[in-house]
């Protein structure tokens, strides 16, 4: 396995357009990272970089320390696999698996290959469909095969190019979990492209947020999450979306279209002198007041609003909140819009209820808003005012760590079922099953082309 180094780099075509400007991440041995962004960002192009289908045009690519920009892919020993799956209809799955043995004239006896292959297919419980042309499989199949083809390789590292967004929604959630344990189990470097967020969050130990080619910040899904770094990461992480609220800041009040809304004296101390913010607040921040505790309350503030309508999940309900904001921050909403390859963002805000609230929409309610857990952002330069860097570091060390005991537990458990109590039962198998307690820490604040060293 391998440890994969990107040293400022950068991809221009020949209009000078960088496609990909300036990013240095440093990814540990092991490691799963996501790239994950907006149409364009720059995320394939990279992934391209690495693997050798694209040409560096600036920078250092590094694979276990030694420069690599100069080498054919063939030479790099990495494995990818693609979104088309890009499989021989001809051949058997069987025969599938074992192409890149057979084309490695010479290196691989009959019984290597055999071995390689069946024990690949027991891994991705394909053993029963060695014999089946892909045309007779489905969807979760052929990315299984196309997987398999990866695993016997015996690679440094997977590099995964969306490899699910051909399946359907319910295959996707299946595969994710195959794609999760197999990494673990195998403790191979890997890199996997995505602009699905449940991917993003689900998958990785660090996820890399890209926009327009530049890296904006790279974190556990955690931190991406709790301690974003900038209105476009707030913006792009999570589901629903992180509303965005124009504000002014009077104190320790703030001055809102839906409301004035008291915040904690630290929150204001950060943002003290900015005459405008953007005040960002996830939807699960909301609550009715009527079903928040009476002890909770001074958490928060609550303040009365006309919902236009409200939408029953079963387990809870969102609600919306339609506000008019001043034609410069509606200006400033339109442009965070375009960042995130959005037509618009609706001045509207959405609040999550809960399952049994009445609240309902052309009604007057009281919403409360639990105010500590607000961001304020910098109108002009969108950045983070009340981001705690020291906060967010620790959240992807604790993950780090998280994780690491995950591979071991999951490698001993493979190893229990090949029967004989160790973990290099399956092809590609790490036998250091050690992982970097560090790895994956985000290095504090980050900024675009930053370094960011897993550990």
């Amino acid at each position: 396995m391998a440890s994969i180094t990107l040293n400022h780099l950068v991809k221009k075509y020949g209009d000078g357009f960088p496609a990909v400007n300036d990013v240095s991440i440093d990814i540990a041995d092991g490691e799963f990272i996501i790239l994950v962004g907006p149409s364009g960002c720059g995320k394939s192009t990279l992934l391209r970089m690495i693997v050798g289908l694209e040409d560096i045009t600036d920078g250092d690519l590094l694979i276990d320390g030694q420069r690599v920009n100069d080498k054919a892919p063939r030479d790099r020993n990495l494995a990818m696999v693609f979104q088309n799956y890009a499989l021989y209809p001809h051949l058997t799955v069987y025969e599938n698996i074992a192409f890149p043995l057979r084309l490695a004239k010479g290196k691989h006896s009959d019984e290597q290959v055999d071995k390689l292959v069946t024990e690949a297919a027991a891994t991705l419980e394909l053993t029963d469909h060695l014999q089946r042309k892909p045309a007779n499989l489905s969807g979760g199949q052929r990315q299984r095969v196309a997987m398999g083809r990866a695993i016997v390789r015996q690679a440094d590292a997977f590099l995964f190019d969306e490899p699910l967004s051909n399946l359907d929604a319910k295959l996707r959630g299946q595969m994710r979990s195959e794609i999760s344990q197999m990494q673990r189990r195998l403790g191979v470097t890997s890199v996997y492209v995505t602009h699905d967020q449940t991917e993003a969050m689900t998958l990785g130990d660090r996820v890399a947020v890209l926009k327009k080619g530049e890296l904006q910040q790279i974190a556990s899904p955690r931190e991406l999450y709790e301690q974003p770094v900038n209105l476009f990461v707030a913006g792009f992480i999570g589901s629903p979306s992180m509303n965005f609220l124009p504000a002014t800041l009077e104190g320790n009040l703030l001055r809102t279209a839906i409301g004035d809304l008291e915040i904690p004296e630290d929150k204001a101390r950060k943002a003290a002198g900015k005459k405008v913010v953007l005040v960002g607040v996830r939807p699960e921040f909301f609550e009715d007041a009527k079903l928040v505790e009476d002890h909770k309350k001074s958490n928060g503030s609550t303040f009365t609003a006309t919902l236009t309508h409200t939408e029953w999940l079963g387990n809870e309900q969102y609600g919306y909140i339609n506000f008019d904001p001043a034609p410069e921050m509606r200006e400033l909403l339109d442009s965070l819009a375009r960042d995130m390859d959005a037509d618009e963002l609706r001045p509207q805000v959405v609040v999550t209820l809960d399952a049994a609230s009445r609240i309902r929409g052309g009604r007057e309610a009281e919403i409360w808003l639990d105010t500590r857990k607000l961001h304020l952002f910098d109108a002009e330069s969108g950045e983070n005012l009340t981001r705690d860097a020291e906060a967010g570091a620790e959240l992807t060390r604790e993950a780090a760590e998280e994780r690491a005991e995950e591979i071991a537990t999951a490698q001993q458990a493979d190893g229990r079922r090949d029967g004989n109590g160790s973990a290099d039962g399956a092809p590609g198998r790490r036998e250091d099953t050690t992982v970097k307690a560090g790895a994956g820490s985000s290095g504090g604040a980050t900024a675009a082309g930053g370094r960011h060293t897993a550990g």
